[in-house]
C-alpha cells in the first residue's frame, strides 16, 4: 500500500495517495510493523504538503513523527527524506530558518549513506532559501 501511495503522489494524484497511505499506516499499526508506519506517516505528510491549500501543520506532524520513528529505528534513508520534506514544507511556510536547519541535515545523511541522487534536490532547494 505505501509504495502504491508513493506511485499516486508522484502521479499527482492526492486522494488516492492519501487513501493507500492511511490504509497502509493502520495495517502497519495493527500488525505492529514500525518501520512500514513510518514510511507511511512521510507519505501522509508528503501529501498534506502537496493539497491546495497545504495542509502544513498537518504535513508537519506527519513528517516529525515518522522522523521520530526514523531515528529510533535507525532508518537513516527515510530520515534524510523526512528532513528534505520538512525543509521543502519550512521554506514554502515563509519559515527560512528552521528550512535552512532540515536541508542541511537532509544534504549531511544524503552524503553521509551515499544517497547521490537526492542531492540535487536538496542543494536546490537550499539555494532558494539563501538566495
Amino acid at each position: 500500500m505505501a509504495w502504491l501511495s508513493e506511485a499516486y503522489l508522484l502521479a499527482g494524484r492526492l486522494d488516492e495517495a492519501h487513501a493507500r497511505a492511511q490504509h497502509a499506516l493502520d495495517f502497519s499499526q495493527a500488525h505492529k510493523e514500525r518501520s512500514y508506519e513510518a514510511y507511511a506517516l512521510r507519505l501522509l505528510g508528503a501529501v498534506a504538503a502537496q493539497r491546495q491549500p497545504p495542509q502544513d501543520t498537518q504535513a508537519e506532524a506527519y513528517y516529525r513523527q515518522s522522523l521520530a520513528l526514523a531515528e529510533e529505528l535507525g532508518m537513516r534513508p527515510l530520515q534524510a527524506h523526512c528532513h528534505l520534506g520538512l525543509g521543502t514544507l519550512y521554506a514554502k511556510m515563509g519559515r527560512p530558518e528552521p528550512a535552512r536547519a532540515a536541508l542541511s541535515a537532509a544534504l549531511d545523511l544524503y552524503r553521509a549513506i551515499e544517497m547521490t541522487f537526492w542531492l540535487p534536490q536538496a542543494e536546490a532547494a537550499l539555494v532558494q532559501i539563501e538566495g
